[in-house]
This record gives C-alpha cells, structure tokens and sequence, in this order.
C-alpha cells in the first residue's frame, strides 16, 4: 500500500484560510489529503510457487477504511503483476510506501527485556533537492526476517497500523505514529504453532525516511 501526498497548488484547502502551515511541515491542509492506493496480491501465478495469501483481504479492507476516514481518495487493485505494479508506481508517483511482507526467512525468538553541529553549506539551497528525498517506506519486518499474517485476522502490521492511525491518525506526527506501531507489533503479538519451529515468535517492522519535514494527515 502506498500514498501520494497531494501538491500544495490543487485542492481546497479544509482548514481556515489564516491557518498556516509551519516551513517544517508538510502542507497536508486540503479536502482530500492525497490518494492512497492499495495492492492487495491473494492470488499468484502457478509458476511463482507461492501459496493463496489468506488473510490478507482483511488488510486490505482496514487499510481502505483507515485511510478514507483520514482523507485520502482510496483505490483497491488485486493481484497485480509486477509489470502492474510497475505501471502504477510510474503514474501516481507515491511518496509514502506501507509494505507488509517477508523480507527473508528468518524467525524472530525474542528476548527477555527490562520493564554537535555540521559545519557544510548550500550555496543556494532554494535551487534543488536530492532525487531520494521526501519518501518513507514503512516494512512490516526487517531485511532478512519473516512477516507474520493471521489467516482471519490479518498481518501483524497492518493490525497494529490502523490501529494507531484509528486512534491517533489526526494528532501524531507520522514518525511518532510508526514508533507506536512498532511497539504494539514489538509486546503485543506472539506467533502460536503446533509446530516448535514457529512457536512464540516475535516481529519488529522497520522505518526508513527520508522526509525533510514533519508529516501530519
């Protein structure tokens, strides 16, 4: 699931025309905030080998639900091909990326846990920034390591996502929202198997930003 960020040149602005957005925020200030765009993969070719992902059209329907009630223009598409998600990345250039799923096969055992200035200048900052700025990726786990999805009620990650969006959605800012999010995955949930191997089993997702300012929906 990824979001694009609505341009600060369209739109009617939701708030009071005196509101001003602080320079270290983005402007997320309109009707609807962006569009938020959903790939749902259940099904995959034969050829992949990879099995029906059950459970995850309970993502897919939190995630549609959350991010409508937070403004955002939603659009479910199912069981794309790369060439698919290719395309759709290429139009809608999205800023913010929501991933759930495995980054390797490692599993996570869990441990017992205890309750100065650069100098460098811009000649002309105004003029560019770097190619890879104002983007987020959000993993549900860390490279290497598997991702947990429960077949009725979905994926770890998105249940504890649009559990804190529900909750803190229009309050938090973004950073703050994914710290929570990695908490209530990190205490909250434990994998349950007959199988040893699979057994109590934990999960942490992790954060990379490149954003240059704080990000309130």
């Amino acid at each position: 699931m990824y979001c694009k960020k609505k341009k600060n040149d369209s739109g009617k602005s939701a708030k009071n025309p005196r509101d001003r957005v602080p320079t270290y925020q983005y402007n997320m200030n309109f009707e609807k905030v962006g569009k938020c765009i959903i790939i749902n993969n259940k099904n995959f070719d034969r050829v992949t080998g990879m099995d029906v992902r059950n459970g995850t059209d309970k993502d897919a329907e939190a995630l549609f639900k959350c991010f409508r009630s937070l403004g955002f223009d939603v659009t479910v598409y199912n069981d794309c091909s790369c060439a698919r998600m290719q395309d759709l990345l290429k139009k809608e250039k999205p800023k913010l990326f929501f991933i759930q799923a495995c980054r390797g096969t490692e599993l996570d055992d869990g441990i017992q846990a205890d309750s100065g200035p650069i100098s460098d200048t811009d000649a002309n900052p105004r003029n560019k920034i770097p190619v890879e700025a104002d983007f987020l990726f959000a993993y549900s786990t860390v490279p290497g390591y598997f991702s947990w999805r429960n077949q009725g009620s979905g994926s770890w990650f998105v249940q504890a996502l649009c559990s804190i969006l529900n909750e803190h959605g229009k309050s938090l800012e973004i950073l703050q929202i994914l710290t929570r999010v990695n908490d209530r995955v990190a205490r909250h949930f434990e994998s349950q198997s007959d199988d040893p191997r699979f057994h109590e089993k934990k999960q942490i997702p992790c954060v990379v930003s490149m954003l240059t300012k704080e990000l309130y929906f």
